[in-house]
């Protein structure tokens, strides 16, 4: 099963992006990010006639996640949000496909260290920490795909020195993270064989595509159960004219 996720950053403006891509990956299942639009004008029919099925947990102008399945799998137990928290921003949605357990996340960037967004970046991951303990123990298959907003390592972005401890790069964003981690996931990027790309997002200023001056800030979460046989960042997406500032991640299971 090849698994994607991939921060659009508005479906309206990346539809024709991401209907192109679907031709040509065929991913099985993706998880979306940032679609920036409700639920009510989601494009079913078009990506019902691409071959997939969605699911969304939609927003206006803001935030906003889907996952999509490729027929015949479908996407089944749909649900919403972290229980229990109390959060008008629609960052999650799960849904099971063929014996697999799939989250969507997108995690608030955080602004700024010590802003009040960093501190519920903070408190949304815990939450999510606790809510996947109990996936985890309903779904022994689970893959937890997404924007986390957050680069796990100092390589994971093009220069640290500027960005060490700073947003995306801090102890406790990072230690958020491991704590994920610990609950029995696995970084799909540090598996076992060569993977094709690190870096997922490059800043749309200072031509940072073109010099590369990109962060590894989306991840593929995996349960233990399961393991990944490649990690591919499709830059070709990235290329396009008017492009979402990420690229999608594939990873084949």
């Amino acid at each position: 099963m090849k698994i994607a996720t991939w921060n659009v950053n508005s479906l309206n403006v990346r539809l024709p992006h991401l209907l192109g891509w679907l031709a040509e990956a065929q991913p099985d299942v993706v998880a979306l990010q940032e679609l920036k639009l409700v639920d009510e004008v989601f494009p079913h029919a078009a990506l019902a006639e691409a071959g997939y099925q969605a699911v969304s947990n939609g927003q206006k102008t803001y935030n906003g996640v889907a996952l999509l399945a490729r027929a015949p799998l479908v996407l089944e137990d749909v649900s919403r949000d972290l229980p229990g928290f109390e959060d008008p921003q629609k960052r999650v949605i799960a849904a099971t496909v063929g014996g697999l357990r799939v989250v969507s996340v997108y995690v608030v960037n955080g602004q700024a260290v010590g802003s009040e967004k960093y501190e519920y970046k903070l408190r949304f991951l815990a939450a999510l920490r606790d809510y996947l303990h109990g996936e985890l123990a309903a779904h022994p298959q689970l893959a937890v795909l997404g924007d986390y907003n957050i680069a796990p390592t100092p390589e994971d972005s093009h220069d640290p020195a500027t960005w060490e401890g700073n947003i995306l790069c801090s102890p406790p964003e990072r230690a958020a993270l491991q704590a994920l981690l610990d609950l029995g996931l696995v970084d799909a990027y540090t598996q076992p064989f060569l993977p094709d790309g690190r870096f997922t997002w490059w800043d749309y200023r200072a031509a940072g595509f073109r010099r590369n001056l990109g962060l590894r800030i989306d991840h593929l979460l995996l349960s233990t159960p399961l393991s990944a046989r490649s990690w591919k960042v499709d830059t070709a997406p990235r290329r396009l004219e008017r492009p979402s500032d990420h690229a999608p991640v594939l990873v084949e299971l």
